[in-house]
């Protein structure tokens, strides 16, 4: 626990082994079968499949969310990054400040808004997306060759930034790649900057990325969508 804390300090922690590779194949297998949209880098909005709600639901993903978040975690968005050599892309680096919710409204710091597959989106302020945290179930495994997540530690400490700070900053100081093996979790906080490189190799590296919140309302009438 002790291991968690420090490195949660800094914006993110690996759980290896969490689920089995049986698991993580039928989660695959679920998934290919699916009728829902895909785009060249995966599929967003699955909290509607329902054996992804299984999955976020189940009690070792909660409990790895509450040891981010507290007492509580509800799980609101699912998306599938689906990275191989055939599908291949790479992410600058940037942080995670967009929030799907239920209603659109005219507050400071919200904003700019914009509408995906008919979900309504907002880029969030500081004291919102500090009580969000992203678990990312690696279904194969992450290695160095196959473009894994790359962080700058202890980022998420800083709040929004611009682009240009994010850039500058990602100039300025040492990254580390987050290799995970198939089965394992691993927990971030949206403020941490983050990126991807393409990969160097044909293995795949599909990762489903489910989002909690300690809450869903986060204040009076502003509510998350559940996506």
């Amino acid at each position: 626990m002790k291991a968690i804390a420090q490195t949660l300090s800094l914006g993110f922690f690996i759980d290896e082994n969490v689920f089995s590779a049986s698991e993580c194949e039928h989660l695959l297998d679920n998934l290919a079968s699916a009728s829902f949209h895909r785009g060249r880098a995966g599929a967003r909005h699955l909290m509607s499949h329902p054996k992804v709600r299984t999955v976020a639901s189940d009690p070792r993903m909660l409990r790895i969310a509450c040891l981010s978040l507290g007492e509580n975690a509800l799980p609101y968005r699912a998306t599938l990054f689906d990275k191989s050599g055939a599908a291949n892309w790479s992410v600058v680096w940037h942080q995670d400040t967009a929030l799907p919710l239920q209603t659109q409204f005219d507050l400071p710091d919200w904003g700019p808004w914009s509408r995906k597959e008919g979900i309504i989106y907002a880029h969030a302020p500081s004291w919102a997306l500090s009580r969000i945290v992203a678990l990312r179930l690696h279904l194969d495994t992450s290695t160095a060759e196959n473009g894994p997540l790359r962080i700058l530690p202890g980022t998420h400490a800083y709040g929004v930034m611009s682009d240009s700070d994010v850039s500058a900053l990602a100039c300025s100081r040492p990254h580390l790649d987050c290799v995970v093996g198939r089965g394992g979790v691993m927990a971030m906080y949206p403020l941490l900057v983050h990126s991807s490189g393409k990969a160097r190799s044909d293995s795949p590296r599909r990762v489903l990325h489910i989002e909690y919140a300690n809450s869903l309302l986060l204040a009076p009438g502003l509510q998350l969508a559940v996506a």
